[in-house]
């Protein structure tokens, strides 16, 4: 039996991976320093056992493969597990490389974008999955109603997240996975600390396109400006999908409700009106891209996709509604970019019109705390009612030019109006309760657990804001 060590065991590729090892017949070992739910726990169901802090120690004799994550503490000069590691560098590898390798003989369709691709990858899973496929997929997030995110599988698809930020060697991720058919989502710049520029960012997405083989397929969100760029670049056949005329596959009358309805178009045929639970414009957005892939290459029926699309509950943390008996429904969502947060705070307008967003806010990322980016807090926050922003963690701040907490509420409260910082939770919960009215909607908005709080909002708002029957 081959034994696996992964350095950086919580993030949520890195730990998807080790239980596909582990299912695979691998032992699997692991490490990490500051994690939180929901990986932590999803590796303990897995009985996978997560060492803190890093130290040599951790590496077990006789190791047959090291994975090192990408992380501001997985550094040589800072890590004496890593130095262990290094001495013997050829079992490390990273985690994109040994998921490339997993996959290498499946026919990978591989989702890519600054955001929506954990949707799009999900439902694609999903769709495959509820039409009797045994795909194999693998999804940075976790799926509501799935019990895995990762999963080998015995049919000869496999969904992929391909994620362009460098893995611990420096390559993009998405190009170790052998793309067959891409899905690009979008394109927007992010990840700041790596990429400096705009055309930096983009470069790693125009790579993966000559990776695409002829007889292969590009569906594209075409209406982006920065895809329309980077799909110059394939050379397989590229499909474009959106809500105009030109978008050869569209959504059209669109119904706004708890479960939207719209009608599904290809060109000047309508295909199917689908209904789904998932929130906001862009999700509708990520619906189209996925009915797109898997009516171009007839995988499944579009009477199986439609029975799919309405039964897709969506991912965790993704507009994941927290609570269950209160008249203020609380939702998390994912807001690690300016373009998460704003299709976030559009979904909630459109779907809760006329009622007060009151935000909790982490600038938990990078691109949040750099100093360069500070004009995301210009107008980000111009429909929430109420803003409290909560003190960022410091990890990774010698990475790159971060900003102080105080220029970041400075920003945010120069652009929106009712904006509050704090640096202890229990005076965010104080400000919450001050300020939350019983027609409101909560968003919880961070890539990190702020600071616990997603856990006890909900839970107050259930006592507070008790729902009738």
């Amino acid at each position: 039996m081959k034994k696996a060590h992964f350095m950086g065991i919580c993030g949520m590729g890195m730990g998807a991976l080790a239980v596909l090892l582990k299912n695979s017949g691998w032992t699997v070992s692991g490490s990490d320093e500051g994690f939180y739910e929901p990986a932590a726990g999803y590796l303990k169901r897995h009985g996978i056992s997560i060492l803190t802090p890093y130290r040599a120690g951790n590496i077990p004799s006789g190791a047959d493969l090291v994975v090192i994550g990408k992380h501001a503490k997985l550094s040589a000069e800072e890590n004496e597990e890593v130095r262990k590691a290094l001495e013997a560098p050829e079992k490390i590898k990273s985690f994109p490389e040994v998921l490339g390798e997993i996959t290498a003989e499946k026919e990978n369709i591989v989702v890519a974008g600054s955001y929506g691709k954990s949707t799009c990858t999900a439902l694609l899973a999903w769709c495959l999955r509820e039409s009797g496929i045994d795909a194999g997929y693998f999804v940075g997030a976790v799926p509501i109603g799935m019990e895995e995110n990762a999963r080998l599988g015995s049919a000869k698809y496999f969904a992929l997240e391909g994620d362009e930020y460098p893995a611990w060697n420096g390559e993009s991720k998405f190009l170790y996975f052998h793309p067959h058919d891409v899905l690009l989502t979008s394109g927007e710049h992010d990840h700041v600390n790596v990429f400096p520029d705009e055309n930096s960012y983009l470069e790693p997405y125009k790579k993966l396109m000559k990776l695409v083989p002829n007889d292969g397929l590009l569906v594209a969100a075409i209406e982006n400006p920065n895809v329309k760029k980077i799909a110059e670049e394939c050379g397989a056949r590229v499909v474009g999908y959106g809500f105009k005329e030109g978008a050869n596959w569209r959504a059209v009358n669109i119904k706004y409700a708890m479960e939207t309805s719209f009608e599904l178009w290809n060109g000047e045929e309508k295909v199917a009106e689908l209904r789904t639970v998932l929130l906001g414009r862009h999700n509708i957005e990520n619906i189209v891209g996925v009915s797109a892939m898997l009516l171009e290459k007839k995988i499944i029926s579009k009477d199986r996709l439609v029975r799919a699309v309405k039964s897709f509950r969506g991912l965790v943390r993704r507009l994941d509604l927290k609570t269950k008996k209160s008249a203020v429904p609380v939702y998390e969502s994912f807001g690690s970019s300016y373009a998460k947060a704003k299709s976030a705070f559009q979904a909630i307008k459109l779907h809760f019109p006329g009622k007060r967003i009151i935000t909790i806010f982490e600038p938990h990322t990078f691109s949040w705390r750099n100093r360069n980016n500070l004009g995301w807090y210009g107008n980000i926050f111009k429909d929430s009612s109420v803003t409290i922003l909560l003190k960022p963690p410091e990890h990774g701040k010698d990475t790159h030019e971060q900003a102080s907490f105080e220029e970041i509420l400075g920003e945010a409260k120069k652009g929106s109006k009712n904006v509050y910082g704090s640096a202890e939770k229990q005076e965010v919960i104080r400000l919450l309760k001050e300020n939350v009215q019983k027609d409101d909607v909560v968003i919880l908005m961070t890539s990190g657990d702020l600071g616990g709080l997603i856990e006890e909002i909900p839970a107050l708002m259930e006592k507070m804001f008790p729902q009738a029957g």
